[in-house]
């Protein structure tokens, strides 16, 4: 689960990390009396989406030499009126891709006499099972872009859990940042309040960029991202009401209330799998046999008639799938059960494409036999190659 900027702020300043003052705005009208509220000289206005970029990010029918989502300026009205001009409209970055996303809340600080730009983040290390650091001189850039160009740039190191945080960390940041004097006392401080927040709020990924050193000599969290852990949401009551569900997909929203595993992708073909693993390698093959998976849909091993027809219904409701491969193994899950489901939803949503099924497992030949005695079009797949081929066919002459 990911929040906004304005958010996280308030989550590093509760936990002692220096960030700029500022005020979220989400009605128009609000946006003055915002600005109003902070000292200035300079007021930076920001729009608020879940996708990096949006200082370089441009709006869809945006006037000749129009700023992107990020505005200095130099006085409250001109921060209100700023504001004003973008909210409601769609802004896209790199992150967003062509479809961008709509600004529904815009954020207003106080701005910063900039010295220096750095980069720092923690994230999980999936190789080592650890929370890692990752530090660069180069802030306020894609992190991506500097590891590619310049690598010896980026300084990464993990966090042992048995021994845990020390002042060590912190200065083993502060000399890879090049800090000095009373930045160094100051980047101990950041580096351990972070790792605090980063356990105890079950973050995923927590990024400063740019962590910048102030004309004064200070550190200050610039902008700040931050990914929670979403199966840990259930001990972290008020994380999960900062959750903007406008950012999300709609269909993987609606997934996520039936319990159902669902991303949505690019391609043509959608796909309806139990099991994490069959199911990336049911997109693998698609991709092998000349077509593209427009989903990544896992329906669990305890999936109900009800599931399966709910998880038909969000992969149907994507304009772009032109044809579906339902591929179950049953172990947990009965293939009697996937077979009843899948005549349920396409009764109920009224399937239009071509639908392909390969079953095995548990009721196997029950779960075929229901297919093959209903009154809906199917085409059955003996195993997953087949089904690819027979779908991508499909999809190519319809």
């Amino acid at each position: 689960m990911n929040i906004h900027e304005y958010q996280a702020k308030q989550l590093l300043k509760a936990y002692g990390a220096p960030v700029s003052e500022g005020r979220a705005v989400l009605k128009a009208d609000e946006a003055k009396s915002a600005a109003g509220e902070l000292d200035g000289p300079v007021w930076v206005v920001k729009a608020q989406i879940h996708a990096g970029g949006r200082g370089k990010g441009k709006f869809k029918e945006a006037s000749a030499g129009e700023k992107g989502g990020v505005r200095v300026t130099k006085s409250v009205s001109e921060a209100a009126e700023e504001a004003q001009k973008m909210l409601g409209r769609t802004l896209v970055t790199h992150q967003t891709g062509p479809v961008g996303k709509v600004v529904n809340r815009i954020y207003i600080e106080d701005g910063a006499e900039i010295a220096r730009e750095l980069y720092l983040a923690l994230l999980i290390d999936r190789n080592t099972s650890r929370i890692a650091f990752v530090c660069s001189t180069e802030g306020g850039m894609d992190i991506e872009e500097v590891a590619a160009n310049t690598p010896e740039k980026v300084v990464s190191f993990n966090v042992d859990p048995a021994s845990g945080i020390s002042g060590f960390h912190g200065r083993r940041v502060a000399f890879a940042l090049g800090l000095e004097g009373k930045q160094v006392k100051q980047c101990v401080a950041l580096v351990n309040n972070l790792y605090r927040l980063f356990t105890e709020r079950d973050c995923e990924m927590l990024e400063i960029n740019p962590l910048i050193v102030t004309a004064d000599g200070d550190l200050k969290c610039l902008d700040a991202k931050m990914g929670f852990d979403g199966n840990a949401m259930y001990r972290q009551k008020d994380i999960l009401a900062l959750r903007d569900e406008t950012e999300e997909d709609p269909k993987e929203l609606e997934a996520s209330k039936f319990d159902l595993n669902y991303i949505a992708l690019d391609g043509e073909i959608g796909c309806m799998v139990n099991g994490a693993g069959l199911a990336m390698a049911t997109m693998d093959i698609i991709k092998l046999y000349g077509s593209e998976p427009a989903n990544f849909l896992d329906v669990g091993g305890g999936a109900t008639t009800e599931k399966v027809t709910e998880a038909f219904k969000i992969i149907t409701s994507d304009p772009n799938v032109k044809g579906i491969l339902v591929n179950i193994f049953g172990g947990i899950m009965r293939c009697d059960v996937i077979a009843e489901g899948v005549i349920a939803a396409v009764k109920e949503v009224g399937l239009k494409v071509p639908l392909v099924v390969r079953l095995e497992g548990t009721n196997v030949e029950l779960g075929k036999k229901i297919l093959n005695e209903s009154d809906v079009s199917v085409i059955a797949a003996d195993d997953l190659a087949d089904a690819a081929e027979k779908i991508v066919k499909a999809v190519k002459e319809a």
